[in-house]
């Protein structure tokens, strides 16, 4: 079956059927436009005052805001799933602004944001910056866990120093309007999005949001209410139409945009057959900058191994969770699963993986067109193991085993399912050192995207003399904006010391994973890819896995601690999360 190489087009199920109203869409933009100036002049000590009040804000509305989206999305908001809304939506975007509050702070002090190191040299002329942990509160919260920003090739640390913060080195020249275009998906998208135009890019913003998450802008508007009333930021609501005449107004400098590749074209060339045109002629509609974050079928390469009994029932669980988390509907759910096909316990993880999925319950399809995508999937593979119950607007928990890794047309590997389903497909090779070489190939040239990817492997295998350099050289290899190692890649989304984007390089008429990072409360000017790392496995186990049954109680104490850290909290946290 022949498939479009790209993202599947999440559609918002969302159309204008009211009349454009232009003025106030206007209005809005005059009034930050009038604002841009005020802006950066702006000192990074008020602006540290905005943020913390900011956060202060949101803890205020955080309850009211995770129930709205539980209910849409169909969990008790006190649940595991309640709990895992919680971090991903609310908590991911207070610890960003304190991310970003600290690099204000640092700069009203220092005149640039502190990194916490090391610096290390990687292959291809690159540096890595540690940035995680950055405190010692980090090393206790995220025992294990490290996060490092890679420089572009070339890059000196003299010059990572002498070009951070560049929006406060000549705040002037920075100033302007960012239309921002929010996901569906995620509630803290637009309003992280929003904090990295005004605090890192040095722009006033108008956020569109998406129709899916509408009703989260009552909620949104309370918690950035100090950038509202100051005229930094105004928050506006509508479908393709309004945000058609968003793009398109001469106040606005630049766009960011979280979709598929198929809404950037839109943007950027326009639709229908004179879209695909342009396109393919490189004429845009739109010639001002337009950054995005755009999806990807994101693989999870498994490095074979000999694990014990509860190292592959803790694996299984890691990947389920990235899986099942928000019901699959995520950029960065992995859509294939790479194995080697000789792995004597490649049949043994899978149905470990299959029995973790039997034990979650399964979750409302609320993003439109779920429903459509997954038959596309389920045409080209009836033989789809499903899992749990459908009845009603749920879905299944899916998987597709033995994917041919040889058909290159294969939609397992060129379209985003953005949905609650995923892929295996087993790689030959003759050992493990030529079977990592030949994933990150076929994850690099084969595997459509470029956004984020997982390594897993055993301790182990990762110091042995032979393997671990493997291991390493692929990490330096694979071009991904966000890699893990045994750790999922989303916590380079929820760490905002790291950077958030596709892998650098992408012209417009290929854009896949998008261009741009977003995050980057360290502000570095040149960035390539964030690399985040964790123990095999974790003692206890994360609290954001889908299998903690305490999650709600834990991030709950997480989030008090992000609005206020206090040494006090702490025991209270680290009980709660001994008992997940």
């Amino acid at each position: 079956m022949s498939q479009t190489r790209g993202a599947a087009a999440p559609t918002s199920g969302a159309q204008d059927h009211v009349v454009l109203d232009q003025e106030a869409l206007d209005q809005a933009i005059v009034d930050v436009a009038s604002r841009a100036a005020d802006w950066a002049s702006t000192t990074p000590r008020q602006r540290a005052e905005m943020l913390e009040r900011i956060v202060r804000d949101t803890y205020t509305v955080a309850e009211e805001w995770n129930d709205a989206a539980c209910e849409a999305k169909g969990y008790d908001p006190h649940g595991p799933e309640g709990g895992e809304e919680l971090f991903s939506g609310v908590g991911t975007f207070v610890h960003m602004a304190q991310a970003f509050r600290q690099s204000m702070l640092d700069i009203n002090k220092n005149g640039r944001p502190h990194y916490p190191g090391p610096v290390r040299h990687k292959p291809g002329q690159r540096i890595a910056i540690q940035v995680v942990p950055g405190s010692v509160f980090d090393r206790i919260l995220y025992s294990g866990m490290t996060g490092e920003v890679w420089m572009e090739p070339g890059v000196t640390e003299a010059e990572v120093m002498g070009t951070m913060a560049q929006a406060y080195q000549e705040p002037a020249a920075h100033a302007g309007v960012s239309l921002v275009l929010g996901a569906g998906n995620v509630a803290s998208l637009g309003p992280r999005d929003v904090l990295t135009k005004l605090f890192a890019e040095g722009r006033v913003v108008v956020l569109k949001a998406n129709p899916v998450n509408d009703y989260l802008v009552p909620y949104w508007t309370r918690a950035m209410s100090v950038l509202i009333e100051a005229g930094y930021l105004r928050i506006v609501s509508g479908g393709a139409q309004v945000g058609a005449y968003l793009t398109q107004h001469d106040l606005v400098d630049d766009i960011h945009v979280t979709g598929s590749d198929k809404t950037h074209d839109a943007i950027v060339f326009g639709v229908g057959e004179e879209g695909a045109r342009r396109k393919a002629s490189n004429e845009p509609v739109v010639s001002k900058p337009v950054s995005c974050e755009l999806g990807n079928v994101s693989p999870v390469v498994i490095v074979p191994g000999q694990w014990s009994k509860s190292e592959i029932e803790y694996q299984a669980r890691h990947v389920a969770t990235m899986i099942t988390n928000n019901a699959g509907f995520n950029c960065l759910t992995p859509r294939v699963i790479v194995t080697h096909e000789g792995w004597a316990q490649r049949e043994e993880f899978l149905d470990a993986l299959e029995s973790v999925f039997a034990s979650l319950p399964t979750r409302r399809a609320y993003y439109p067109g779920a429903a459509e995508r997954r038959a596309s999937f389920l045409a080209a593979h009836p033989e789809a193991r499903q899992i749990g119950d459908a009845s009603g607007d749920r879905m299944p928990w899916t998987i597709i085993r033995d994917v041919d890794p040889s058909k290159r047309d294969e939609i397992c590997l060129n379209v985003e399912a953005f949905c609650a389903l995923t892929s295996e497909t087993a790689l030959e090779a003759g050992s493990t050192v030529e079977f990592i070489q030949r994933a990150t190939s076929f994850c690099n040239e084969v595997v459509w995207g470029t956004l984020s990817m997982t390594l897993i492997a055993d301790p182990r295998t990762l110091k042995d003399p032979v393997t671990g350099p493997a291991i390493e050289q692929a990490v330096a290899d694979l071009r991904y904006g966000s890699i893990g190692v045994n750790l999922w890649h989303a916590m380079s989304f929820a760490f905002a010391t790291t950077v958030w984007g596709a892998y650098p390089g992408h012209p417009i008429t290929d854009i896949q994973s998008g261009s741009g990072f977003v995050g980057n409360a360290l502000l570095f000017a040149r960035p390539q890819k964030s690399v985040v790392r964790g123990p095999f496995v974790a003692k206890p186990a994360p609290a954001w896995f889908a299998t903690n049954r305490n999650a709600g109680v834990v991030m709950r104490k997480l989030l008090a601690f992000e609005a206020k850290p206090s040494w006090a909290k702490l025991p209270g946290l680290m009980a709660a999360a001994l008992k997940g």
